[in-house]
């Protein structure tokens, strides 16, 4: 097993690399990947109270956020699309499809999603070149976003995007802008607001519902599609905006142990999807036969959406 040391300077292009033999548990724990110390706009990344242009923007999409996500909205949204009628298309068509589609929750970046996609799977190409399923998780764990679109039924980026949260239990502290639940309908439901809720210790997080978007939708298209993809994948798919567990470790008296397990895995996702955004643009053509052989061997043709 090796790891990447060095990084090209470009997505897409080869590069001279350095490799160091390492085992098994050492990769689980880390990659090659250096953090940036600025996004592309030099400022921390997540910084949601750093003065800028998106600064304000940003908030008002939480305060709408935390005001809406109720335990009621989200069952009625899960009930209406895993019904997975809206549109038949492959996975490389819909990531076609995000060319068009800018995060407005997104404090780091202001670039077309497909860009994120393919660096981000560039990125965990490199430092991990043995683990083709995490590549391709890179590039499709955002894929829910088309909900945004018309197609989709054009939902609010309220609806969309953003850190995602627990709803039918007490929100924690340490999600972003968590002074705007008080606003939330549920905050103040006895059945909603405690540590447990509608929920028991270590139930598991495939039975708890969490705040609708692009996560959860994209896990439920890739699981109806009958993806053969591993579990790992796709608690990277539903959590990798569950920033109140894998960066602040709330929510873990839900987890059952399967749960901790794949957590190791969305910590080292997490990396990639956060600090990977950048104005160095991919070469798309140059990659895109690698990414096409990975949609053939864990997805079907043509999916439900």
């Amino acid at each position: 097993m090796t790891i990447l040391i060095e990084q090209p300077h470009e997505f897409g292009i080869e590069a001279e690399e350095k490799k160091v033999p390492i085992d098994e548990k050492e990769l689980v724990l880390d990659g090659g990947f250096l953090v940036p110390q600025t996004n592309s706009f030099g400022q921390t990344f997540r910084d949601y109270d750093a003065e800028g242009e998106r600064q304000p923007g940003v908030e008002n999409f939480y305060r709408i956020n935390h005001l809406n996500q109720t335990y009621d909205f989200v069952k009625k949204m899960r009930e209406e699309y895993s019904r997975l009628n809206r549109m038949e298309m492959s996975i490389w068509e819909c990531c076609e499809l995000l060319n068009d589609v800018v995060d407005e929750s997104d404090p780091d970046l202001d670039e077309p999603q497909i860009e994120h996609l393919l660096q981000t799977a560039e990125a965990i190409r490199r430092d991990y070149p043995n683990e083709d399923w995490l590549h391709l998780t890179g590039l499709i764990h955002d894929l829910g976003k088309v909900l945004l679109l018309p197609s989709f039924g054009g939902l609010p980026q309220w609806a969309v995007v953003g850190d995602t949260y627990p709803v039918g239990c007490a929100f924690d502290e340490s999600i972003v802008h968590h002074k705007y639940f008080k606003e939330n309908p549920d905050y103040e439901n006895p059945a909603y607001n405690t540590k447990y809720g509608a929920y028991s210790p270590g139930c598991g997080l495939n039975n708890v519902l969490m705040s609708w978007g692009h996560d959860d939708y994209m896990y439920l298209v890739a699981k109806e599609n009958n993806t053969t993809l591993p579990s790992a994948a796709l608690f990277i798919i539903r959590y990798h905006s569950f920033y109140a567990l894998h960066k602040s470790g709330a929510y873990k008296h839900l987890m059952n142990e399967e749960d901790f397990e794949n957590l190791k895995w969305l910590q080292i996702f997490n990396k990639y999807d956060l600090y990977s955004k950048s104005k160095v643009r991919v070469d798309v053509e140059k990659v895109k036969p690698y990414y096409l052989s990975l949609i053939d061997k864990y997805f079907p043709a043509k999916l439900n959406w």
